[in-house]
């Protein structure tokens, strides 16, 4: 049971209840402050000042005051007028934890609304059912306004929602789980649309996925340092002591776990080749980079699961109107993330290359095909990892650098957010295959040399070989990297240090 405070929602507890749907409860003491708020509300809207959006219209339409009578239709209308998101819909996840978010940034009372709201959409989440939430239409300020105004459609029984793997209307879904749609009060509706909770729902999913990308990555990167016979020397402990980034000392410390006890004859320091190219001795300044930008948008995620982003806020002695819906934070950390994983898949397509290549692959068959020349072998993997690199350079442009002014230019300067969360999606996705593709390689390059390597790559290796088995001709290799990718997908190796931990504990 995740149960929501306002305070204390972790990354890890947005992911148990959008992918693994753990049931939501709201704190006593929430519902308390949220009690506590909305007695200031009511007396406010009961009051002769006029208060943004307790008794005003919003946007540029906040200086028209509205009469007693018209304050909750308002609220309706809100909803269903902010409810123009276009595009194919969010996935499930992500709309589950836009709600999750939603329910405990009004868990910290400050939004005035009833307890029951919030409420609510817990009871949505454990009951199953899911908002159709369209994909676009979002600019980031006054927050997700068009996905958050599809979620609470659904909540007053409108519009369509997911419920035991069926599409249907809201009202439909509700009436089968039993639960009763919500008649909104002042201030209600606009408590459901200002915020930042759909680019942060996949802000934190896709962040999860990332750092597992990151001990693929490095597993991966182990293997394909084997089949090349490179060197461990440039992961000393000492080289990287002596420039200590965070991720860069935890990537250069992991390589060397991975690479411990290794028996493959090395071929560095022979001949002309002094060192390694830079693919494979610059991984932990690479890969840890990435992981380091990784660690910075875990830390602004962290801060907004649990801020307050509506607009007025509650104090006990004021109602303020400000912007804590203003995306700008989230969409420069979504930005940061995609050119950080540009950089973890494109020196993942280097080594890939560099696999292939037999004038840089230490003695492996071109392309490692079986019989090169009537066989093509992997030639065409590398090409689309080229391919599937160059699509995410154009996605790793920022779209946080640009604003077009909305309502009637009161909205002036906004972060699109939500485009820097969509662009993310794609990246990690595309990501994913090219770190497949490098891992597919490796593998092959592993059984052509008929090598064994370090215990614990070896029990990578027979993991990986259930999903993904070896083959001795050409083949149909798109079948084999979407298995690569989605092994990738499903299994974290973040956990191979500490088994190779346990194991010796064992032996000794």
């Amino acid at each position: 049971m995740i149960v929501l405070d306002g305070a204390s929602l972790t990354i890890e507890a947005v992911a148990a209840v959008a992918q693994n749907h753990v049931p939501v409860s709201i704190a006593p003491e929430a519902i308390a402050r949220m009690q506590h708020s909305r007695e200031r509300v009511e007396t406010a809207m009961c009051g002769t000042k006029p208060v943004y959006a307790l008794n005003t219209g919003v946007g540029l339409l906040a200086n028209i005051r509205l009469e007693d009578h018209e304050i909750q239709a308002m609220q309706v209308n809100l909803i269903r007028s902010h409810c123009c998101g276009v595009g194919a819909p969010l996935p499930t996840s992500v709309v589950r934890g836009m709600m999750l978010i939603r329910a405990n940034v009004l868990a910290k009372g400050m939004s005035g609304i009833r307890p029951l709201v919030a409420q609510r959409i817990c009871d949505l989440l454990n009951d199953g059912i899911t908002p159709v939430v369209p994909s676009r239409g979002s600019v980031g300020a006054s927050g997700d306004l068009a996905p958050l105004a599809h979620m609470a459609l659904t909540l007053i029984g409108e519009g369509r929602a997911e419920y035991r793997g069926e599409v249907l209307a809201a009202a439909e879904c509700m009436r089968r789980a039993g639960v009763e749609p919500l008649t909104l009060l002042g201030k209600e509706g606009i408590s459901l649309l200002n915020g930042t909770q759909a680019m942060l729902s996949i802000g934190c999913l896709q962040l999860i996925a990332l750092e597992q990308l990151f001990f693929s990555a490095q597993t991966t990167a182990a293997l394909t340092i084997e089949a090349l016979r490179g060197t461990a020397a440039a992961f000393d402990a000492r080289l990287h002591a002596a420039r200590p980034h965070v991720g860069q000392v935890l990537s250069a410390s992991n390589l060397l776990s991975l690479l411990d006890g290794s028996t493959i004859p090395r071929t560095h320091g022979e001949g002309s080749r002094i060192q390694d190219a830079y693919c494979l001795r610059c991984i932990p300044q690479v890969h840890g980079a990435a992981w380091d930008a990784f660690q910075h948008a875990r830390s602004v995620f962290k801060i907004e699961l649990n801020s307050a982003t509506d607009n007025p806020l509650v104090f006990d002695d004021a109602i303020i109107s400000g912007g804590n819906f203003h995306g700008a934070p989230l969409a420069l950390a979504l930005d940061y993330l995609a050119i950080a994983v540009c950089q973890l898949a494109g020196i993942s397509e280097r080594r890939t290359e560099r696999l292939m290549n037999p004038s840089l692959n230490e003695g492996l068959p071109a392309f490692l095909a079986s019989r090169p020349g009537i066989e093509s072998g992997m030639m065409m993997a590398q090409v689309t990892a080229a391919a599937l690199v160059a699509e995410m350079r154009v996605l790793a442009s920022p779209a946080s650098t640009g604003s077009i002014p909305t309502s009637g230019n009161q909205e002036d300067f906004v972060s699109m957010g939500m485009t820097s969360a969509l662009k993310l999606e794609q990246t990690v996705d595309l990501a994913r295959m090219v770190i497949a593709i490098e891992l597919l390689v490796a593998t092959r390059a592993m059984d052509l040399r008929n090598d064994t390597s370090t215990p614990v790559l070896e029990r990578a290796r027979t993991r990986y070989r259930e999903h993904v088995p070896m083959w001795k001709e050409d083949c149909v290799l798109a079948t084999w990297m979407e298995q690569s990718a989605t092994f990738i997908a499903e299994h974290s190796w973040k956990d191979l240090h500490a088994e190779q931990v346990a194991v010796e504990e064992v032996a000794r």
